[in-house]
C-alpha cells in the first residue's frame, strides 16, 4: 500500500473536507496548503498527483490521533521519518483507542480472520522474537473493515 492509498482511505472512510484534513495537519503543528493535500489525494494515474513522504504521513497520523482523542499533556510525538505497516497500524489503533478484540471485530468485517497472538505480534518491539511485520494485505483489510464499519 501506498501512503497515498492509506490517507485518501482514512479521507474516504472518516468523510472529511479538504479543510478537515488542513486541520488534522494543524493539530500536529504542521501546516499544508489545499493544494498540497488534494495533490496527495488524488489518484495514482493522474500526472499531476503529488507522493505524500513517511514523514508527512506520519504527521498527519500524529494529528488523526489528536483529532480523534485530543492532545495530551506534555511534549507531544516526534512524527517518524520513516514510517512501515507496523507503525501506521499502531497509530490508527491508537487514534481509534481499539483494543485488540475492536481490531480483530474489523477486520472479520472485510472477511479476514486473524488469531489474537498473530494480531499482537505486530504491536510488539521489533528486537522481540515474537515481533512480525504487517503485510499489506492485513493493512488494507482492517483499513476496509473501517470503512465498512463507519461509512
Amino acid at each position: 500500500m501506498t501512503n497515498n492509498d492509506i490517507l485518501r482511505r482514512i479521507r474516504f472512510t472518516f468523510d472529511y473536507t479538504d479543510a478537515q484534513m488542513i486541520d488534522i495537519f494543524a493539530h500536529a503543528r504542521h501546516e499544508v496548503s489545499r493544494a498540497q493535500v488534494c495533490d496527495w489525494l488524488k489518484k495514482e494515474d493522474d500526472s499531476t498527483a503529488q507522493v505524500i513522504d513517511d514523514l508527512h504521513l506520519a504527521i498527519f497520523l500524529n494529528g488523526f490521533i489528536i483529532e480523534k482523542r485530543g492532545r495530551k499533556e506534555g511534549e507531544q510525538p516526534v512524527p517518524e521519518t520513516t514510517l512501515n505497516n507496523n507503525i501506521i497500524f499502531r497509530k490508527l489503533k491508537i487514534a481509534l483507542d481499539f483494543k485488540d478484540v475492536d481490531i480483530l471485530e474489523t477486520l472479520l468485517l472485510a472477511d479476514f480472520r486473524l488469531g489474537k497472538h498473530e494480531l499482537s505480534a505486530f504491536f510488539r518491539n521489533p528486537n522481540q522474537s515474537q515481533y512480525r511485520p504487517c503485510n499489506n494485505q492485513v493493512l488494507r483489510n482492517f483499513l476496509h473493515g473501517l470503512q465498512l464499519k463507519y461509512k
